[in-house]
Parts: C-alpha cells; sequence; structure tokens
C-alpha cells in the first residue's frame, strides 16, 4: 500500500497534469465555436490547480523564494541535461513529429535556468529582480527579459508574437 507522501505525489502530478490538458482542451472548444464549454474546462482546469497547490504544500514543497528558486533551477536544469536530450533523440530516430517540441524544450528550458539564476542572485542579495519585462514566445515557451527585436532565437518565431507577461 503507498504511503501518504507517495499519494501526494501521485496526486500532485495527476492534477498539475489535468490542469495542463483542460487549459488545452479549452483553447479547442474555444477555436471549434463552443465557448461555454471551453469555459467549463478552463474552470475545472482551476480547480485541479487549486488540487495540486494544496498537494504541493502538503509535501512541504514550498519554501522560501530562494529555496523554491534554487528548486526551479535543478529542474529546469534536470530537464536539460537528463530528461530531454534522450527524448529529442529517441524522436529524431522515429521521426516523430514531438521532436519539434522537444528539441524547443531542450532549449527552452535552459533559459529558464539562466533566468532563474538572475532571480535567485538577486534574491540572496535581499533585492527583487529589478526593470524586468517577461516576453514569452508562444511557439516554443522561450522567454526574453526585455521587448524581443530579433526572431526567437530557439524557434525563429518573429519577435512580434512575443507575449509580454
Amino acid at each position: 500500500m503507498p504511503t501518504t507522501i507517495e499519494n501526494l505525489k501521485e496526486s500532485f502530478a495527476g492534477e498539475s497534469q489535468a490542469n495542463q490538458k483542460y487549459r488545452a482542451f479549452a483553447k479547442k472548444a474555444e477555436r471549434d465555436g463552443f465557448p461555454n464549454v471551453a469555459r467549463l474546462f478552463r474552470t475545472t482546469a482551476e480547480a485541479e490547480r487549486i488540487h495540486a497547490e494544496g498537494h504541493l504544500a502538503s509535501l512541504e514543497g514550498i519554501g522560501s523564494t530562494a529555496d523554491n528558486l534554487q528548486a526551479a533551477i535543478e529542474g529546469e536544469t534536470y530537464e536539460t541535461v537528463t530528461m530531454y536530450p534522450p527524448m529529442f533523440e529517441q524522436a529524431k530516430a522515429d521521426d516523430h513529429k514531438a521532436k519539434r517540441m522537444f528539441g524547443y524544450a531542450l532549449d527552452a528550458e535552459a533559459v529558464h535556468a539562466k533566468l532563474y539564476a538572475l532571480a535567485l542572485e538577486a534574491v540572496k542579495a535581499g533585492k527583487d529582480m529589478t526593470d524586468v519585462e517577461f516576453y514569452l514566445c508562444p511557439v516554443c515557451g522561450n522567454i526574453e527579459l526585455g521587448k524581443p527585436t530579433e526572431p526567437c532565437k530557439v524557434c525563429g518565431a518573429k519577435a512580434d508574437k512575443f507575449i509580454l507577461v
């Protein structure tokens, strides 16, 4: 029989995945002309996020901002160094369309780790990041500090496609 900690980890993963899945389903319903179904998916996605955050809190997975930044750096670095490289290679070997997103994620996660490292440096100095605007590439997930003037370094999307977050 699983322990409560194992159950919390599984529940956190499941609720997190449901959140993302329902968000994607909402976009599709919206495109298909079903705005109320889309709202239902978005509302349920938010409910799943609430569940996931509760499970993470029960796991004591939310620490100080510095601890959270360090955990984020470790997670992004793991994805860049360990997780995505073999996935990308396998998708290429299989000539599977997943190679595109695996490749984007591989490169974008490295950028995320660097940005978290900058934030951690500021937090350790007792400061917030200053005068920064975060722009997100909606194609690959790359993040730029400040408004991009050139195409995305990861996927080549036009600079004007980036979204200010």
